[in-house]
């Protein structure tokens, strides 16, 4: 009603938590929620309905890519959600943000462009680093 977006899906398929650390990119489908930290990409691509909720404290060194995006945790990097963000009074985005629609709280914090999706330019694949044993 009114021609307001459908919220995200609060389905949670992945649950990483507050005291994991990931290093590497993370490919996904459903929902995925953060509480721990992860560096390196996180995408869900071709799954529409896709959401990554990122909670206060959380924080994801890399690209986000996915259809749905709740943050209140951290991002240092650019986010690409084809539909909906949602930044809360805790958000932090040091990073362009490609958006279908947006809804921003008082407090949320970003140090970059926000570019409506319809207007955001192809995305670059990076090339692939050889992977390193630890």
């Amino acid at each position: 009603m009114f021609g307001r977006e459908p919220k995200p899906s609060s389905r949670v398929d992945i649950l990483i938590g507050k005291t994991a650390r990931i290093r590497g990119d993370i490919d996904f489908a459903g929902g995925l929620h953060l509480d721990g930290r992860v560096t390196g990409s996180v995408r869900a691509e071709g799954s529409a309905g896709s959401t990554l909720s990122v909670s206060e404290g959380a924080c994801i060194e890399g690209s986000v890519e996915v259809a749905n995006v709740v943050l209140n945790g951290t991002v240092k990097g650019d986010i690409r959600a084809s539909s909906h963000v949602v930044l809360g009074p805790n958000a932090k985005v040091q990073g362009n943000v490609y958006y279908g629609s947006i809804e921003s709280a008082t407090g949320a914090e970003i140090q970059g462009k926000l570019v409506p999706a319809k207007e955001a330019p192809p995305r670059e694949h990076a090339e692939a680093t050889p992977s390193q044993s630890v």
